[in-house]
């Protein structure tokens, strides 16, 4: 007797895909007016999201950034796979620019494998990855380079002797799964990695060079000159968040995924720091004109996304320090 209904069952779902694949906009805003998503996210709710602290080992910061459910729903929804970015950072040893005798510097790289995206092809860089990259590093050091030092990282604390040696920083964000709103998960996972980072110990050598002490050379007597004697994290002031969102008609979709971006063009990031400073606003063309009223919209739920990830974060950093 429960063939029949099981039979049905099927029948039901594979015309829900078929008219899902031919018709994939008129499906999408079935679920809009019922404000509901097809999986099953309210509109201006993100996905779940988690970060792991120290996830590379011979890095000198990393972090492992997730979005996106992972766990079977209670209701059969479509589940796409979470947004996973990782993000590591090597400190090596320059001589500073006569322009910034006392600063440090950073370098930013968004990397995008075949490995993340059915779209990204072996052989070829994804067109995304260094759009990417010039608006991660326009959010991260712009905000760095502030006129009164409130950013991220005062780039004075990478000095090390002035006007002869400073660190740089090499960022490195590798996406393993990409979903939608990458800029999102990519600067989460850079700004949990800059949390984690701890600066090297160096010492002056002989020849008044600065040389990286390993763990041995620490362990054993030394007549070099320590410049620090123990490994120290950055100073780390206002930390900037970001939440990407589809203006689609009247409607706003926030942390959408590839198949909504793909549907509906119209994309708006917001980033905002964590004092609720907005410090970017971005909106990469779309047909779908940014009223003041969508923008403001826009902002607010930015600013309940950042509470969320404050706290995510610092739960993070928490278990960090525990274990």
């Amino acid at each position: 007797m429960g063939l029949p209904n099981a039979s049905e069952d099927l029948s039901s779902e594979m015309e829900v895909d078929a008219f899902r694949l031919l018709f994939p906009l008129r499906y999408f805003e079935r679920h809009l007016s019922e404000s509901i998503r097809p999986d099953a996210r309210p509109l201006g709710k993100a996905r779940d999201t988690t970060i792991a602290l120290g996830a590379v080992a011979s890095a000198d910061g990393s972090a492992l950034a997730k979005i996106g459910s992972t766990v079977s729903a209670p209701i059969v929804v479509y589940l796409p796979p979470p947004r996973t970015m990782l993000a590591a950072i090597k400190m090596e040893v320059m001589t500073p620019s006569l322009e910034s005798p006392d600063e440090g510097c950073i370098a930013i790289d968004f990397h995008m494998p075949p490995i993340c995206s059915p779209i990204v092809r072996p052989g070829r860089p994804a067109e995304a990855a260094p759009v990417l990259s010039k608006q991660l590093s326009d959010t991260i050091i712009r905000h760095v380079n502030s006129v009164h030092h409130t950013g991220i990282i005062n780039l004075k604390e990478l000095s090390l002797v002035s006007g002869k040696a400073a660190w740089m920083a090499y960022l490195d964000i590798y996406c393993l799964d990409a979903d939608g709103a990458l800029f999102d998960a990519a600067l989460l996972s850079a700004v949990a990695a800059f949390c984690h980072l701890q600066i090297p110990v160096v010492s002056l050598d002989y020849d008044g060079k600065i040389v990286i002490m390993s763990e041995e050379q620490k362990e054993e007597k030394s007549e070099t000159k320590p410049v620090n004697k123990e490994k120290r994290k950055l100073t780390l002031s206002t930390i900037p968040f970001s939440l990407t969102c589809i203006l689609h008609k009247s409607y706003i979709l926030a942390d959408p995924t590839a198949e909504e971006e793909s549907i509906m063009e119209t994309l708006v990031t917001v980033v905002l720091d964590s004092s609720g400073q907005l410090v970017s606003l971005y909106k990469p063309g779309g047909s779908v004109l940014a009223y003041t009223s969508a923008v403001k919209d826009c902002i607010a739920l930015t600013r309940q996304r950042v509470k969320e990830l404050q706290n995510i974060l610092d739960e993070a950093i928490s278990s960090m320090e525990i274990d």
